[in-house]
């Protein structure tokens, strides 16, 4: 995997396991590589995937069964879209209307 120099690893691999949920190649229910397995993967530390896995959790998008490991939580993938679609409209949203404003563009482009 390569990574960006602009973000943490960690909220990195976060991301790509959500998307990974998102699209559907893992489902709820479904347990994840161990944090040595899913780290050797990709090549990074343990202790960064362990933060990785400790973000997740916080989250609600996997949970531990201790002694089995862990698994993607029913609901993750309801539970990621809303989080990502709370940062979109807060976040990006503005971001994008400021930048339309500012080239002079208004809504009536996407009537085009």
């Amino acid at each position: 995997m390569n990574f960006d120099s602009e973000k943490p690893i960690y909220l990195q691999i976060v991301d790509m396991i959500c998307d990974r949920i998102l699209s559907g190649a893992l489902g709820g229910g479904e347990r994840i590589p161990s944090v040595r397995e899913y780290g050797g993967t990709l090549g990074v530390n343990p202790n960064t995937m362990m933060r990785s896995y400790e973000k997740l959790t916080a989250d609600g998008v996997i949970f531990n069964k201790r002694g089995i490991g862990y698994f993607v939580a029913d609901d993750a993938k309801d539970s990621i879209l809303a989080a990502r679609r709370k940062e979109f409209i807060e976040k990006d949203v503005p971001a994008i209307l400021e930048r339309m404003k500012l080239l002079g563009l208004d809504s009536s482009i996407f009537n085009s």
